[in-house]
């Protein structure tokens, strides 16, 4: 009978760990994503769909829909991009982003180097 409560108990204690773990991860996920939504509302940069050019709240409004719409598909900021920022689900078409001074490039592209920008420089703030 000890036996089985101290199985129970490590089972029960593994559980909360994983679900504390899980939890993080999606706190993690959400505040990335909110930081490249925000980082796509206040750009000076062009997000080009379908051929037409659009300033960064148009953008954000377009991304928020395809967001809500691919919400339960979406477990990591790398989904987000992938699904709600990258192409055009009706032509196929890539995004593409328009900076001054820069070459034009894929928001994939664009949004995985802000990630890895904002990544890192959380890595740094924790140290």
């Amino acid at each position: 009978m000890k036996n089985l409560i101290i199985i129970t108990m490590l089972g029960l204690s593994w559980t909360f760990s994983f679900a504390a773990l899980a939890n993080a991860s999606q706190t993690q996920t959400q505040l990335e994503t909110q930081h490249l939504l925000n980082f796509i509302k206040t750009t000076q940069c062009k997000y080009e769909r379908n051929g037409t050019l659009h300033d960064g709240m148009e953008a954000l409004q377009h991304i928020k829909k395809k967001y809500e719409y691919y919400r339960d598909d979406i477990h990591s900021s790398e989904d987000f991009i992938k699904y709600s920022a990258t192409k055009s689900q009706m032509s196929g078409k890539k995004y593409r982003i328009h900076c001054p001074g820069q070459a034009i490039q894929n928001s994939s592209v664009w949004l995985t180097g802000e990630l890895k920008k904002y990544r890192s420089e959380k890595e740094k703030a924790v140290r």
